[in-house]
């Protein structure tokens, strides 16, 4: 079994390795594409950057896993885009296509024998599937793959565009402070203690960071994750009934069953 905290060092390592490199050479230098857990383990040695300028991009706003690029625009004096490339992979007569899911993009993507840190998020729209991508990779994905499931398909490169997400639904919680776990509790239907055990799991994550802490207090524009049951967001609006509880108002973003 891979050891797997000795993994998360050497990453650590090799992050700080790229941030010195951007800092001593005043260029950009970028991370592979990294999953969430690779994120936190990079925030928890975020204060060893000091003021190093660094931001996290995974070819749109709505994608999880992301680049960390280093280095400062302002402090450089010019500016180097992410090398992230959106590919599009269409059946070639949608008419008899499979059905697909994500899993099987990622499943034919996987099979070529490519690394998953080559590969950013992937979306599914009209049965058509959209990956991002380093651009190195790109070029082989282009000409190698051609097939999902049973069905023929072509790849090729797309202009970027912005993946709809599903409208939020305005709701209200009635709770006793804005206490993170009593929302969560009252908004998926859930007693205090299993609500813990989400936090225990790392399944809660507070504007795409972990969080460990069940007593955190929510604060205006808070967006909060929740594995296993969807997003919402905190509009920071608050009334008080007459026995001194609160109502919350969240936009709550349901996962798709």
């Amino acid at each position: 079994m891979a050891d797997t905290s000795k993994e998360v060092e050497m990453m650590q390592k090799h992050l700080l390795d790229l941030a010195n490199r951007s800092y001593q050479q005043n260029v950009f230098t970028f991370s592979d594409f990294l999953g969430e857990s690779d994120q936190d383990a990079f925030f928890a040695i975020q204060r060893q950057l000091g003021s190093q300028h660094y931001e996290l991009f995974g070819g749109n706003e709505n994608c999880i896993r992301k680049m960390i690029r280093f280095g400062n625009p302002e402090d450089f004096g010019y500016e180097v885009e992410y090398p992230i490339v959106l590919l599009e992979m269409r059946p070639l007569m949608q008419k008899f296509a499979d059905k697909f899911s994500h899993r099987d993009f990622l499943g034919a993507l996987m099979n070529l024998g490519i690394d998953r840190s080559c590969l950013g998020d992937i979306f599914v729209e009209d049965n058509v599937g959209y990956v991002y991508c380093t651009d190195t990779i790109a070029p082989f994905l282009i000409e190698s793959l051609d097939k999902v499931k049973h069905t023929q398909i072509r790849t090729k490169e797309a202009v970027n565009k912005t993946f709809a997400q599903e409208a939020p639904v305005e709701e209200r919680v009635l709770v006793s402070s804005e206490r993170i776990d009593g929302c969560i509790s009252k908004l998926y239907n859930l007693s205090r203690s299993e609500s813990l055990e989400y936090f225990r799991a790392g399944k809660v994550r507070v504007n795409g960071r972990l969080c460990e802490s069940n007593s955190y207090i929510l604060k205006a524009d808070d967006a909060v994750s929740v594995r296993g049951f969807g997003k919402f967001i905190y509009t920071g609006h608050a009334s008080e009934n007459k026995k001194g509880k609160l109502w919350l108002t969240l936009l709550v973003y349901r996962q798709k069953k």
